[in-house]
């Protein structure tokens, strides 16, 4: 199973595998024999075998480890644990005692029990399928409020630790008044302890607000709380801090058993996905943001092309006018040369300098006489 789909079929109390295959095998028209095994989360196996010689039975074998070393269930599970297993499924369901080698439950489920409405069937092989996550709850609320009464004077502020998901550890200390889960939080990279530790404390703000003054009281800190104390290092040592969640009995009554059970056996994937969603939120605003900008620049560099191939152009025309106009006024200037060398050189004054001193005497007829005085 992808690591997306695994992540939220956590928050599913069914198993989105095994529904579609009950719903196969009941809807099936010819019967025949069908030998399923599949595991989730991997840890938890099931094992699914239709006979054709029983068309009219699905069995179902389910195991899954104890949510704590210190309950073993190397013997089964306990037995007011099956009661309320045949409580809940007594309609299309039969418990098979003692159950499959290698399997903590085997039921026996009868096809034609199943309703004919086609919602109410899908309703019903829901229910059968969410067994893994009954027996979890009925798990844990075995250890917090079905405790002998040597074990409750001894285990009032004892941590027990729970194992839901690998590597992730909780804790529930069961005191007189409430009981408090605490989930050491750690994290792979630093920008999702930033983002987990935002979130962390949003979580505290709103839990002292009015609107949620009936939930369970949500604190964060840094260091481990004093409920801790004589742990081992391994399990106090956490670069996301502790979360705590302080559950009071008008939490737990009634149908709110389940589902607060297994809203404390998901925290830690809810954290997760949240997390993973809002670096994704991020991660899709700055591609955005970036995705516009590059389009701004796009935008300008195109207008500085043209801008330049505007000015290329009025560029090249203007060199070529200065280049026609520098050809013509050459070819002026150079036959302005040539005729002012065939003219005669003309000196300033000259004209009047040969009129007095080079001026040619005029002489009278020898016919004409001159008077004389």
């Amino acid at each position: 199973m992808p690591k997306e789909e695994e992540l939220m079929a956590c928050f599913n109390r069914a198993s989105p595998a095994l529904v579609e295959i009950l719903s196969r095998l009941i809807s099936v028209e010819r019967p025949t024999d069908v030998d399923h095994c599949l595991y989730e989360f991997g840890s938890v196996k099931y094992h699914v075998q239709a006979l054709a010689l029983e068309p009219h039975n699905i069995y179902l074998s389910v195991s899954t480890p104890p949510l704590s070393p210190e309950f073993l269930l190397s013997n089964g599970l306990p037995n007011y644990i099956l009661h309320d297993i045949k409580n809940m499924y007594s309609d299309v369901v039969e418990l098979i005692i003692p159950p499959k080698e290698g399997f903590l439950l085997t039921m026996k489920v009868d096809v034609t029990k199943f309703p004919n409405s086609k919602d109410d069937r899908m309703k019903a092989i829901t229910e059968i399928s969410s067994i893994q996550a009954a027996i979890l709850c009925l798990q844990l609320k075995d250890m917090l409020w079905n405790l002998d009464s040597q074990d409750k004077t001894i285990a009032i502020c004892k941590p027990i630790k729970l194992v839901y998901h690998p590597k992730e550890p909780f804790f529930v200390v069961r005191m007189t008044e409430k009981i408090t889960a605490i989930f050491p939080m750690r994290f792979k990279d630093n920008s999702d302890v930033v983002i987990a530790t935002s979130f962390f404390q949003e979580l505290m703000d709103v839990g002292y607000s009015s609107a949620c003054a009936k939930a369970p009281r949500c604190t964060w800190s840094p260091i481990p709380p004093q409920e801790l104390r004589g742990e081992s290092f391994h399990h106090l040592t956490t670069n996301g801090g502790f979360v705590s969640f302080d559950i009071f009995p008008q939490h737990v009554k009634g149908a709110k058993v389940d589902k607060t059970m297994w809203i404390l056996l998901n925290f830690y994937a809810y954290v997760k996905h949240y997390v993973k969603c809002t670096r994704a939120f991020i991660q899709r605003k700055m591609r955005q943001r970036l995705e516009s900008l590059a389009e701004v620049l796009q935008k300008a560099r195109i207008g500085e092309g043209e801008d330049h191939k505007t000015l290329g152009i009025a560029s090249r025309k203007g060199y070529s006018c200065v280049k026609k106009v520098f050809r013509l006024s050459k070819s002026k200037i150079f036959r302005k040369k040539i005729q002012t060398m065939r003219w005669r050189i003309k000196v300033k004054r000259l004209y009047r300098f040969r009129q007095r001193w080079f001026k040619i005497p005029k002489f009278s007829s020898f016919r004409k006489y001159t008077k004389l005085d």
